[in-house]
């Protein structure tokens, strides 16, 4: 998936990332980040004070993915549909492009960070996006209107990170993408009338 934006930066964290993945972290260099992106040294360290400073641009992929999906979703997709899709292109692009000890090792710096959390930014296009399908599906009448908005969409970003730091957490060792479609249809249809859970089959 190319960078959207196909700045330097983004190309270089988008080579880093394919050799982190094909060939591990401990077994890629610089010079290999170098050469996979057609950069230059200079450029490499124009953004990058080391090697490990690439583990914190895991947000970058993540964002990028988003931006992608905000021009192909469908818009005439039912809301529900939207969810289990976004979420399940999520899990393949990390089942595809992240290592799982490298993902786990950038969840821990989140957590640990004094700083802003990427992971929570409202700014971030992944929140747009959610915000737009819990308002489409509200409009629609399709989920429980108990439910304020803001409080689906925190129960939704807490739900994907959950199901991603069990992967993390169980060393990968089961299908993310498998297993969280099998959980978000249980999770959703909490959020659902009951005459809108045909939608999550």
């Amino acid at each position: 998936m190319p960078s959207k934006s196909g700045n330097t930066k983004n190309i270089i964290v988008e080579a880093a990332w394919g050799l982190f993945y094909r060939n591990g972290y401990e077994h890629t260099t610089i010079d290999d980040i170098v050469e996979a992106s057609n950069t230059s040294k200079g450029s490499f360290y124009h953004y990058f004070r080391s090697k490990s400073d690439l583990l914190g641009t895991v947000p970058l992929l993540f964002d990028d993915l988003y931006e992608m999906l905000s021009d192909v979703i469908d818009s005439e997709m039912e809301s529900p549909k939207k969810l289990m899709y976004m979420m399940n292109e999520l899990f393949i692009m990390i089942e595809n492009r992240i290592p799982e000890g490298l993902l786990a090792e950038y969840m821990a710096l989140e957590i640990t960070s004094k700083g802003n959390r990427h992971f929570l930014d409202p700014d971030r296009t992944y929140y747009r996006l959610l915000r737009q399908i819990f308002t489409e599906g509200q409009e629609k009448g399709i989920f429980i209107e108990k439910l304020r908005k803001n409080d689906m969409i925190r129960a939704f970003a807490t739900f994907e990170r959950g199901v991603v730091y069990d992967w993390c957490l169980a060393r990968g060792n089961y299908t993310l993408s498998e297993y969280g479609r099998l959980l978000c249809r249980s999770f959703l249809a909490g959020m659902l009338k009951e005459e809108y859970h045909f939608l999550l089959d």
